[in-house]
């Protein structure tokens, strides 16, 4: 054949080659369908998870939070009715990722009834798959190879992410500084409390494993090389923000147990302190906050078309005291576990929420932990963003599976998990980046309230389209 012939079926076959990659592209394809807002716009972003508050001590009653209450509030939009989907912790970050309802040990932190402070770090014992791909097991911690993640979506869809964990490997004894883990085994897990300060580990570690969610699936693990590039110590964020190409696509930021709220009381009182001398709470939380959110809207990324949210694992607990005549005190620590958006308990925690937990049993004292629901409570979530109306509010109920769903809507990704509708259950998420009420108006239509401010992205000759 003439050989301008096989030029052209050369080029052909190139173009086509093109045009079935960019069909796998989460910026290749026309997101319309999927986001409705100016979040549609959206191709950075990042998640800080801070620990164990509720909606009504962080947002309103709270002295501890200045920055965040009158600083970032109102310069982003509020989402009032954002849920926890667990207690105590790690089944919250498990679902962030995966969409996956926890196992009986997951929803315990894998700390076999709260007691002691060393964990287990084992395997998942599946026993099979139930309605939207949730995981039946008898047990266990580490998710399997064909659990679907986020991260794996991103990987799959050309889209970069990063874990950054405060105190990563700040004692390599414990765990290393990327990809930080217990050795996988039965009583392995010694990040559950934090470590002072010493002559041998100068800042103390804080890190917690349980906080940390990609540690749960070997899909991410069991590939050393890959997962020490994709989860590493905060201090690496800096750098990483510096340029927008050096920017993942997905900045998922995990404190230390003091700044995130996790230890302490915030006072700085004698005896309520974190292990590092801060004094914890909402206070450390706020100043970590301090540090780090004006690093992240000032880069390059964020500005361009950035978002950031700020929330919470889970709501915090009522504590009720009572002493007997014999001079025994009881202490009670109760979490609601009040859910919303149908949220559905999943495959395993039958016998399991609600549940009671005895901590400590002695003639003098009793401390017991009550759950009463399978939820994580009402929590709250920030919302900052370029496309985000400022002093903005939405009362619309969300969850952390609905993040999920959003973050997957916004990628253009497939839907795992409990982020998946499921019709035949009457189950369907809200996808935030459809609220009309905290976001601009974009290229299709939300829902919502306040049409009036609309983005104008179109006519900035800075602003690109997000499938340049």
């Amino acid at each position: 054949m003439p050989n301008f012939f096989w030029k052209r079926l050369a080029s052909f076959m190139c173009f086509a080659a093109m045009v079935a990659g960019a069909s796998h592209s989460a910026f290749a394809d026309n997101r319309e369908d999927r986001v409705s807002t100016a979040a549609a716009y959206v191709k950075h972003v990042f998640v800080i998870v801070l620990e164990n508050k509720n909606f009504s001590d962080t947002f309103g009653t709270s002295t501890q939070d200045p920055y965040l209450q009158k600083t970032l509030v109102p310069m982003g939009g509020l989402m009032t009715q954002y849920y926890g989907t667990g207690h105590v912790s790690l089944d919250n970050y498990i679902s962030l990722i995966s969409g996956q309802a926890p196992t009986q040990d997951t929803d315990n932190d894998c700390l076999p009834g709260f007691t002691g402070t060393i964990g287990n770090y084992n395997d998942v014992k599946q026993t099979g798959v139930a309605r939207q791909g949730q995981v039946a097991a008898s047990g266990g911690c580490i998710y399997a190879r064909d659990v679907p993640t986020l991260p794996k979506q991103l990987e799959e869809a050309g889209l970069t992410w990063r874990g950054y964990m405060g105190d990563m490997g700040n004692d390599p004894t414990r765990e290393s500084a990327a990809c930080g883990h217990p050795t996988i085994g039965v009583g392995t897990d010694n990040t559950n409390s934090a470590e002072a300060p010493s002559a041998a580990v100068p800042l103390g570690d804080a890190y917690a494993t349980r906080h940390d969610p990609f540690m749960y699936f070997h899909s991410i693990i069991d590939d050393k090389a890959s997962c020490a590039k994709h989860v590493v110590n905060l201090n690496h964020l800096t750098a990483d923000l510096a340029e927008e190409r050096s920017t993942p696509n997905l900045i998922f930021i995990t404190p230390n147990l003091c700044d995130d709220g996790h230890d302490g009381s915030g006072t700085g009182a004698p005896g309520t302190t974190c292990a590092n001398g801060q004094p914890g709470g909402l206070t450390s939380a706020d100043a970590f906050l301090k540090t780090w959110v004006p690093k992240i809207m000032d880069s390059a990324a964020y500005k361009k078309d950035g978002l950031l949210i700020i929330t919470f694992d889970e709501s915090s607990y009522t504590q009720s005291v009572s002493t007997s005549s014999s001079g025994q005190t009881t202490v009670d620590i109760t979490f609601p576990g009040q859910t919303c958006c149908n949220q559905q308990p999943g495959p395993n925690l039958s016998g399991v929420r609600p549940g009671s937990f005895t901590l400590v049993s002695t003639p003098t004292l009793v401390e017991n932990i009550v759950i009463n629901g399978f939820g994580g409570d009402r929590i709250g979530a920030l919302l900052l963003s370029p496309f985000v109306k400022p002093g903005s509010t939405s009362d619309t109920a969300y969850n952390h599976y609905s993040l999920l769903k959003s973050l997957e809507d916004i990628f253009h990704l497939d839907r795992i998990g409990y982020a998946a509708d499921d019709w035949r259950a009457h189950y369907s998420l809200d996808t935030i980046g459809d609220d009309e009420d905290v976001f601009y108006s974009g290229p299709g239509r939300g829902h919502g309230h306040d049409h009036g401010h609309d983005f104008d992205g179109w006519n900035d000759p800075h602003f690109k389209q997000p499938w340049y």
